[in-house]
């Protein structure tokens, strides 16, 4: 897939096949008055220009912005696209952290957000009435991996009041691999490479790839000005671990097809969301516009929370961890890890209860993941 290989036999100077990480911090001038490609590793680098090309390639855009986290990246679209005052639709179900700093900024009054469930094409035309600067899109959302029609959510956005509202989504969940949405109409598309792009827990990281060049440059000049932009070393294993992003996705999406599948079964389980189920809301969505179903989960215990503390205590093959995306397997609790930072409101509205677990299965073997599943939520029903 091309993508996968950028910057592979790009060092014509000692013919290596993978390329340096480039650490300079500065760049000389040949000449005086003549600006050479990078000057200053804020504004520019080697390694980093690698990476956003092959993020680029992947996501079908004309160019990227490499962050030095995903949620500097949400901040870099908020600082381009949305002036003082202005407006942004946001998924009332979003990630703890999106959350927080739409709801600190909103509070500070630098902007102001209408929290709307977007799976809601109605309810979404509804708040699209009001003059938009931003549409936020997280599909599928983290963590009850509901589903949003991308397309018809662009052209809502696209056709209402104002002079742009821009439509941003967070494709996190989903990597370049299972879905493009610059491809369904998207005009950014937002990543925390921390998770699957990067894939091994290893490097803290984002991205915005873009649509059009101008979205690009004046993204490029806030990165730069807010001094958000990613290492050299972090780009590079993130570069390094894109190599991998195909076979381990189809390992993440194969694991995560059979933990559904016990958890559908056990009696220890109230609920399952995953949209790969028939009967989830968005399945026929999802098989759509995604070219699988993701290997994020997550499931309520019948027991409420004393079942989920008996079934985190001793879980074996499963590391209690936050963050997703990684070779190695983790589980967490949503209303007590990633979306502690959100009002107790916000998380009852959002469906996010002390009864959730969210998991992300990672590369493991299956059957050995199977087994240890099975003892947490035989350990889950005995509560």
């Amino acid at each position: 897939m091309q993508g996968l290989t950028t910057g592979l036999c790009s060092d014509h100077a000692h013919s290596s096949v993978t390329p340096p990480a480039f650490l300079s911090s500065n760049y000389f001038y040949d000449t005086f008055g003549e600006r050479p490609t990078f000057d200053y590793g804020r504004g520019g680098n080697p390694t980093r220009a690698l990476l956003a090309d092959a993020l680029t390639t992947l996501e079908a855009g004309t160019g990227a912005v490499v962050t030095s986290s995903g949620m500097s990246a949400i901040m870099v679209v908020l600082q381009a696209f949305v002036p003082i005052g202005g407006h942004v639709i946001a998924p009332h179900d979003c990630y703890g952290g999106t959350w927080r700093i739409l709801d600190t900024w909103a509070t500070a009054g630098r902007l102001t957000v209408d929290w709307v469930d977007e799976t809601d094409l109605d309810a979404l035309r509804t708040a699209l009435e009001s003059p938009t600067d931003l549409l936020l899109v997280e599909t599928p959302s983290n963590p009850l991996l509901r589903i949003t029609d991308i397309a018809a959510a662009a052209e809502l956005a696209h056709s209402s009041k104002g002079e742009r509202t821009v439509v941003a989504v967070d494709n996190t969940f989903c990597s370049p691999i299972l879905q493009q949405p610059l491809n369904l109409g998207a005009d950014l598309v937002i990543a925390s490479d921390t998770k699957f792009l990067n894939g091994h827990s290893d490097v803290i990281g984002g991205s915005v790839v873009a649509a059009v060049p101008e979205d690009v440059d004046l993204m490029a000049f806030h990165a730069n000005m807010l001094g958000v932009t990613a290492s050299p070393l972090d780009s590079w294993l993130t570069l390094r671990g894109l190599r991998t992003l195909r076979v381990r996705m189809k390992a993440h999406c194969t694991n995560a097809a059979r933990m559904v599948e016990i958890l559908s079964s056990h009696a220890a389980v109230a609920a399952v969301h995953w949209p790969g189920l028939p009967d989830h809301p968005g399945h026929d969505l999802a098989a759509r516009q995604q070219k699988d179903f993701g290997s994020l989960l997550s499931f309520e215990l019948a027991g409420g929370l004393p079942a989920v503390e008996a079934f985190m205590t001793g879980v074996e093959g499963f590391i209690l961890a936050e963050s997703l995306g990684g070779v190695e397997s983790l589980v967490c609790h949503p209303a007590t890890m990633t979306h502690a930072a959100m009002s107790q409101e916000a998380r009852d509205a959002a469906g996010v209860n002390d009864s959730m677990i969210r998991m992300s299965p990672g590369i493991d073997p299956v059957d050995d993941l199977a087994t240890c599943l099975n003892e947490a939520l035989d350990r889950a029903a005995a509560v």
